[in-house]
């Protein structure tokens, strides 16, 4: 697999970023008068674009060097990925991501923002013992973990110019970074104390989320082959062995980024809206992964939040999906002393 040329993605990137600055030059001018207005029912959505403003304000290696190329490669793919590895690339090969979202729909500002699943410095905590998969895992495995949940397709051959072009992505972001970064993952909420209320998470969707991500919750398509709103849900969207499928996972990244504005220091939503709104987005149908039950092969270190099963307790599946979870994370931990916090 060869890399492709990076100067057509990098300047339809700087094109937008030359209409984004403006933006943001008018938006602080107007910020004390349109503060107020970002959090009420109607939330402007702007192009997924504006995320890349962190990333790019910084350069992209352009010595000329192996690594270099690969770099400028890897963030082409990241931006970029149905293009290129997604059902209608242009490579002729059987597509890799099954679906047509990017890596930067989920991590945002390029992999950087904060609390957002940041990677910077992700690579510096590899290998990593994961639980999934009851054991240590590479950078790469992980990766193609994304790729066959989040992206519902199958494996990169960890040896592919893509793959290398992803790690070597991966560590221009961290080049700075000794792996512990302060603001990985997501934000903390206070989980309630009751099951998810789906009638509440459906208000919250067509009041917060409907806008940017359509009312049948589908996404929009920007005019190239990439989602400028991702799908929640259906057949192009993340499958039911994503991480995000998990309640308690995805009310902390929507908590923490959503809808469009939300920071962690500054969210929009409450922990009861982002706990129930997740709850409604996983309730709805997406694609099924297979050999769902290999996973976790010490089910004791299954996520409380998983949404299949096989389980090491008797909770009702229903319950794992919906809550409430504190008797699930009391019983593990009056049982086995575990202390489970998602």
């Amino acid at each position: 697999m060869n890399a492709h040329p990076f100067q057509k993605q990098l300047k339809r990137i700087c094109n937008t970023l030359l209409w984004g600055s403006g933006c943001i030059l008018m938006f602080g001018i107007l910020t004390p008068l349109l503060y107020q207005g970002c959090k009420t029912e109607t939330n402007v959505p702007k192009p997924l674009s504006s995320y890349e403003l962190n990333l790019i304000q910084h350069s992209l290696p352009q010595d000329g060097s192996e690594t270099s190329a690969r770099t400028r490669y890897g963030f082409e793919l990241f931006y970029d990925t149905p293009t290129h590895l997604g059902p209608e690339n242009k490579n002729g090969w059987e597509p890799y991501s099954g679906n047509h979202l990017a890596c930067s729909n989920c991590h945002l500002h390029g992999g950087t923002k904060a609390y957002a699943a940041s990677l910077i410095g992700v690579v510096q905590r590899f290998p990593q013992y994961r639980g999934r998969e009851d054991k240590m895992g590479t950078i790469e495995e992980r990766i193609n973990g994304c790729f066959e949940r989040s992206m519902n397709g199958r494996m990169l051959d960890p040896t592919s110019e893509e793959m290398k072009a992803f790690v070597a992505y991966l560590n221009w972001l961290g080049r700075d970074s000794d792996g512990q970064h302060a603001k990985k993952g997501f934000v903390s909420i206070e989980i309630p104390e009751r099951a998810v209320d789906l009638k509440h998470g459906k208000e919250v969707f067509e009041k917060q989320c409907a806008l940017c991500h359509g009312a049948d919750g589908q996404g929009k398509r920007g005019t190239d082959s990439y989602y400028q709103y991702p799908p929640l849900w259906g057949p192009d969207s993340y499958n039911n062995g994503a991480g995000m499928t998990r309640v308690l996972t995805a009310a902390r990244f929507i908590k923490g980024n959503m809808p469009y504005g939300a920071t962690y220091d500054n969210p929009i939503l409450t922990d009861a809206e982002a706990y129930d709104v997740a709850g409604f987005i996983n309730q709805q149908e997406r694609p099924v992964k297979a050999n769902l039950q290999a996973d976790f092969p010490n089910k004791l270190k299954k996520p409380v939040s998983s949404p299949y099963p096989p389980y090491s307790d008797n909770f009702s599946i229903s319950q794992h999906q919906l809550g409430p979870f504190q008797p699930i994370m009391t019983y593990y931990w009056q049982t086995h002393g575990i202390k489970k916090t998602k």
